[in-house]
Order: structure tokens, then sequence, then C-alpha cells
């Protein structure tokens, strides 16, 4: 039945149709508990009492299905202002972004002109960008992006998915680099084909990433609300002597936040991936997906509707 329910909001977050009516509905119907406002200025709140509790943030603006080059610059340009908004706040945030938002499907060479607009303006302010991973049809072009903007700039990372086959050989090709990576499990409907099917494999892949990135000495974001891959981690740093500022969690605002509250209090770093925007629509559906849970919250919304 959980299956089920992941593959029908997965598939629901994929149509074009439902993510325009969306924009119609704001944020009203549940969608506030996991996206921190439609503009900027409206997440200011949300961002500064983040920051007071000791949590750093990762903002993204939230976009689908970006298809022509107008749209492309505009999402530039919603990314360049999040950059100066985080310098002019004196927050400690960085900036996450998905490169199909700046023009990737149209040409890699549009992509390629706005990250570097993008990349010189988070240089300019100190700001860290981290480059989210989308599905595994990307997966190689993303790392490719990565890799030649890795060489021109310093505050860059990305993002690996434990639940695709290919993710080992993508970390050890990456090493050279000295990337920043945040790991997550996957949060896209993939076939058997690229993707371990059971969550058991998905988990032990998830654990062997992080023990070979840490093990070399690279930065780590560990992406999760699962509290065993958490305990495995606390485990593995204490066991190797692993200093605490060489990693860092990271939870999904609206997810958990007792939990994430727990572990600042246990004195590690925790990192919240804020979203905010009114294309919430597809975030929404692949939050619900990986918590079907979370579906109790939704229906709330509606119903004060």
């Amino acid at each position: 039945m959980e299956q089920m329910m992941r593959n029908f909001f997965l598939f629901l977050g994929e149509n074009k149709k439902m993510t325009k009516l969306a924009k119609k509905y704001g944020l009203s119907l549940g969608a506030s508990r996991f996206v921190a406002g439609a503009t900027l200025e409206d997440s200011l709140d949300a961002l500064r009492k983040l920051n007071k509790k000791g949590f750093s943030i990762t903002l993204d603006h939230l976009g689908e299905f970006v298809d022509n080059e107008k749209e492309a610059n505009e999402m530039t340009d919603h990314c360049i202002e999040a950059i100066e908004f985080i310098d002019k706040h004196n927050l400690d945030s960085q900036l996450s972004l998905k490169i199909t938002s700046m023009g990737l499907d149209i040409s890699r060479e549009l992509c390629m002109k706005n990250m570097r607009r993008i990349m010189d303006k988070a240089k300019q302010h100190g700001v860290f960008v981290t480059i989210d991973m989308e599905d595994h049809s990307r997966c190689g072009v993303t790392l490719e992006v990565f890799k030649e903007l890795k060489q021109e700039y310093d505050n860059i990372g990305t993002v690996i998915q434990a639940y695709l086959y290919r993710t080992i050989d993508d970390l050890n090709e990456l090493d050279e680099y000295q990337p920043r990576l945040r790991i997550v499990k996957g949060a896209y409907k993939e076939p058997e084909e690229v993707a371990f099917p059971n969550k058991k494999d998905v988990d032990q892949n998830f654990k062997n990433l992080i023990q070979i990135h840490l093990l070399r000495g690279r930065f780590t974001s560990i992406a999760t609300h699962d509290d065993e891959i958490i305990r495995f981690t606390k485990e593995l740093v204490k066991r190797h002597n692993i200093p605490k500022d060489q990693f860092e969690f990271q939870m999904l605002y609206g997810i958990r936040p007792e939990r994430q509250e727990e572990i600042i209090k246990e004195g590690y770093n925790m990192r919240i991936y804020v979203p905010y925007g009114d294309d919430w629509y597809g975030y929404n559906m692949r939050r619900l997906a990986e918590r079907p849970a979370n579906v109790a919250f939704v229906l709330k919304g509606i119903m004060k509707k």
C-alpha cells in the first residue's frame, strides 16, 4: 500500500496541468508546512527563526518544467536575488538549485551561461551553491556541469543519490575534484534497470557512500530523516574520530522538526533545506511520496478552505 501511495504522488507530481493549476491556490492546501513562503520576504521570519535556533539553511527557489529561455533567465534572476538576500540579511544560508531550471533542457550553452551568472554573484557574496540532482536521465550531465564549474569556482557542490546503481562509480570518479557532496536516498520514480527497488539495498548503499566519502576526508552532508542512517553516521564518526566540522546532517523544512532540534542539542551541525516560491506543486508531491503520513497535513489544509 505504501509503495502504491508513493507511486501515486510521484505520478501527480509529474503532471504539468496540475502544476499550473496548483499555482492558483497559493500555499494554502497544506504546502505551507513544507514551503517557507511564496517570496523571500514572506520567508524571512521563518529563516531567521531557524538561524536563531542554531540551524544552517539552504534556500531553494521552487520551479518545475522550465522549457523556454525567458523562464530560465527568470529562474536565474531568482537565484541571484536569493544570494543578495542572504547577504543583505546576514543569514547563515547556502543556495540550492536545479540546472533544468537554468535552461539545461533547452541548451547546455544557456545553462552554463546562467550558472556562471549565479556563481559569479555567489563568489562575490561568499555564498555556497549546491546543484541538486534530478532524475536518472539527467544525472550524467548534471555531474559534467558540476565538474566544469568546480574547476572555476570553489564554492560549489552537488548531490548523489543512494538509490541509483551508478552512484558508487560516480563517487569514485568525482573524488579528484575534492567535492562537498550531499548524499540523499533519491526522490524520483526510477525504473529497476537503474535503481535499487528495495529499501534495504538503498539504505546499505547510502551507508557505504557516507563511509567512503567521510573516510576520504571529504565534507559530507547526510540528507536523511531516517534514524538508522543518522545512528550509523554518529557511530562511524565516533569510531574514526571524524571531526564534526567535516559533516552535517540535513533535513527538509517542516519534516520532523522535533528530531531536528534534538540533533542540534546533541552538538551536531544541522542544515535545513528551505524551499520558497509559488511553484510548489511538484516539490510537495515528492514530499508526500517520501512520507505518506504527511498526507494528513494536506487534508487539514483542504478542510480549512
